[in-house]
């Protein structure tokens, strides 16, 4: 019934004659089809996700009941399939989202094709950084200063069409900046400075201890868990007018993440998917606002790691991640609420309201989001084994043994 709905609504071309003579090409329902595509592929992908992440741990419990010794193997095929599941999700509506958005003229040239550019240079440079990390030695310092180099150049390359795109089309509209309303360009730039900062210091803060550097095990890791986080943002229970949406527990695998390989590769695993969730949802009016919506709000989800190292909750794993899980939601929100504030004033002014509490109340979706997630992953975070094996991945650097003193010290010839 979908299938057949939707190919009558995308039959083909239709040609209307105008007075002139001309012709003009439209769809069956103009405007319907993408949007109902998307709809319900949505609906499908949420009841097909729900039922296949019962099967697999409905399976995966029986197997650890009456075969133990083959809980390791079924692990592996598990992912397997998720991770293909995973694929199929992303392929399929991210194609859907570039259709609709073509059809309801929604693609601005300057925003979205430089958006896919670093997406796409983020995904190569991580594959070459894995590969680099098989050779080791020079190649992998080759690989990763280039990769690096790379996305710094795409992302300077689309914050400057961004800038192009805001005097071109925002400066001067009259909506976003009016008598109403403006788009305070150099707070936002201080905002993101700031924030920048901050996560960058916690990160590193949180992070003391943990193994520097990446390796084959860390970037595989990573690689499936953004895949993972972005195959469940389509996953979404309901999506906000002007940005924004409460997703089947889209982060918890990056929050896994950091609690496997720490703050630091938690971090830089974000600011990745930040990337790619604005080539998902391009919600995009000015360069600071990019940063603030996309690479640094989800960065900051990478500090979900924070307290997985605190010996005096080592007893209590729940706590642990639901604290990180709060710390890294509370940052996220206030990057939020900052690009509400200073870029989408418009907004507020539309509804009668003051900018900062119409931007605190429009982004509390972030609380319901990230309380799905951490109700799922308490469950996850319950099971003993789950446990273990995350620590066991969470490396640390080695330090050298102190030189022996006093009594203990070996005797001088």
């Amino acid at each position: 019934m979908f299938l057949n709905s939707l190919l009558v609504s995308y039959q083909d071309y239709w040609k209307d004659k105008l007075p002139d003579g001309t012709s003009v090409k439209h769809y069956d329902y103009p405007d319907v089809w993408t949007s109902f595509a998307k709809d319900g592929l949505r609906s499908v992908f949420l009841w097909a996700t729900l039922a296949i992440a019962a099967i697999l741990l409905i399976v995966g419990f029986i197997v650890r009941m009456k075969k133990s010794e083959a809980f390791k193997a079924y692990l592996t095929v598990a992912i397997s399939l998720a991770i293909g599941y995973a694929v199929t999700v992303i392929v399929t509506m991210f194609s859907v989202e570039i259709m609709d958005m073509v059809e309801n003229e929604l693609v601005y040239d300057l925003v979205l094709y430089p958006a896919i550019a670093l997406g796409v240079v983020v995904i190569v440079g991580a594959a070459a950084i894995y590969l680099g990390t098989l050779y080791g030695g020079r190649a992998q310092k080759i690989t990763f200063y280039a990769s690096i180099c790379g996305m710094a150049a795409a992302l300077i390359a689309l914050l400057a069409c961004i800038g192009v795109f805001y005097a071109r089309n925002i400066a001067e509209d009259g909506y976003y900046n009016s008598e109403l309303a403006s788009v305070d360009q150099v707070v936002l730039y201080v905002c993101a400075g700031l924030l920048i900062a901050l996560v960058g210091a916690l990160a590193v803060l949180l992070g003391l201890g943990d193994k520097k550097g990446f390796d084959s095990k860390s970037i595989a890791y990573a690689g499936v868990c953004i895949a993972m986080s972005f195959a469940l943002s389509y996953v979404r229970l309901f999506k906000l007018p002007q940005g924004g949406s409460v997703t089947l527990a889209s982060l918890l695998p990056l929050m896994i993440y950091s609690c496997m390989f720490g703050t630091r590769k938690g971090v830089f695993a974000g600011l990745i998917y930040g990337v790619l969730q604005a080539v998902q949802d391009p919600y995009i009016i000015h360069p600071a606002q990019f940063l603030l919506d996309y690479p640094i709000a989800f960065a900051a989800i990478g500090l979900a790691g924070a307290f997985c190292r605190v010996k005096s909750l080592d007893s209590l794993p729940q706590v642990q991640f639901a604290l990180g899980a709060i710390l890294a939601s509370a940052l996220r929100y206030l990057s939020h609420v900052l690009s509400g504030v200073f870029a989408f004033s418009a907004y507020a002014a539309d509804a009668g309201m003051g900018a900062w509490v119409y931007s605190l109340a429009y982004n509390s979706f972030v609380f319901v989001d990230i309380a799905i997630a951490i109700a799922v992953g308490v469950v996850v975070f319950s099971s003993k084994t789950f446990v273990k094996e995350v620590r066991k991945r969470r490396p640390t650097e080695k330090k050298e043994p102190a030189p022996e003193t006093g009594e203990d010290a070996a005797p001088q010839e």
